[in-house]
């Protein structure tokens, strides 16, 4: 399998050798949009990821933990890559959440995304069954061996009960395909510990690290809350980039109202997303079981932490209601 190189940024200022961002800064975790009655929007997908790239998103990951990955069956994610590619074209890219506790099945995933067009794979450490480090090496490097496309490593213990230790994503920055880390293991010094040693791309997957990860030569963000706020993610980063870093502080601080109320609230980000969404008259449609919708009261309490984000009704997202 012959190596690739890392992807140019569709848009925002280049990676700098001490800053690498193979797939951009400002990148999306993207909701999967359903139909009332549950079934994949791929109408709803197509304007809601065009919608989040206008609004200054320069990559969208498609199948991970806020798009419901283990409720979307292959076909699904298939089908989700190619619609979204259409709508975006080469706008932003698209990384394709492909991890499951099964390598073969996610080899299989991780092929299929990159012929439904891709540019790049999101595989978490295989959960449940906890696998050793060792273990948990092989099955990484199996699945960026599968594909021509760059990986991005996705670190989050609190969902799959194993960490990505530094140590072996220290081995792992050795593959060629290996670009890139989203980092949801709350152990900052542990990601400052391989971004300084690697040339390894670390995107903050906590979205209250966004700046703090960023600060020390992080790549960007893949953010949840940039479902609903994409544009209050990329000005952080375009502030800190202008060298307004006391700026970028502020935009930090003003943000992290709402990503309290949508990601430590007692419900997934996912729930508090879609309710969101739904509330703006933005896609997104009901969550598939085991998650439940969030009730009336959360959701209003959300809409009203985001319009004092926004600055008021008068000012949200263009085409809301």
């Amino acid at each position: 399998m012959t190596p690739t190189a890392p992807l140019t940024p569709p848009s925002g200022p280049p990676a700098s050798a001490s800053r690498p961002a193979p797939f951009g800064r400002a990148l999306c975790a993207m909701v999967t949009p359903f139909t009332d009655g549950g079934a994949l929007d791929l109408d709803g997908a197509r304007e809601l990821a065009a919608r989040l790239v206008d609004e200054g998103c320069e990559g969208l990951v498609l199948s991970g933990t806020t798009g419901e990955s283990p409720t979307t069956t292959d076909a699904e994610k298939a089908a989700l890559v190619r619609a979204v590619r259409e709508a975006v074209g080469g706008r932003a890219t698209l990384v394709a959440g492909v991890g499951t506790a099964d390598t073969a099945h996610t080899v299989d995933l991780a092929r299929a995304a990159e012929k439904a067009g891709a540019d790049g794979l999101l595989v978490v450490a295989p959960y449940y069954s906890r696998p050793p480090q060792d273990a948990v090496e092989a099955h990484l490097r199996e699945v960026a061996d599968a594909t021509a496309l760059p990986v991005m490593l996705y670190d989050i213990p609190a969902r799959t009960g194993t960490r990505i230790e530094p140590e072996t994503v220290l081995r792992l920055a050795e593959h060629p395909r290996i670009v890139a880390v989203k980092d949801c293991s709350h152990d900052l010094l542990g990601a400052q510990k391989v971004r300084h040693r690697t040339e390894l791309a670390y995107y903050a997957g906590c979205d209250e690290q966004t700046l703090a990860l960023y600060a020390v030569g992080g790549a960007g963000c893949v953010s949840t809350v940039a479902n609903v706020a994409p544009r209050q993610f990329r000005a952080i980063l375009d502030a800190f980039d202008a060298g307004d870093t006391a700026g970028a502080a502020r935009l930090q601080l003003a943000v992290n109202d709402l990503i309290e109320s949508m990601m430590a609230a007692g419900l997934p980000g996912t729930v508090t997303a879609k309710a969101l969404l739904t509330r703006l008259g933005l896609p997104a449609g009901p969550v598939r079981p085991p998650l439940r919708p969030a009730g009336r009261e959360t959701a209003d309490g959300l809409l009203t932490v985001y319009e004092r984000l926004a600055g008021g009704a008068g000012t949200r997202l263009a085409g809301a209601v």
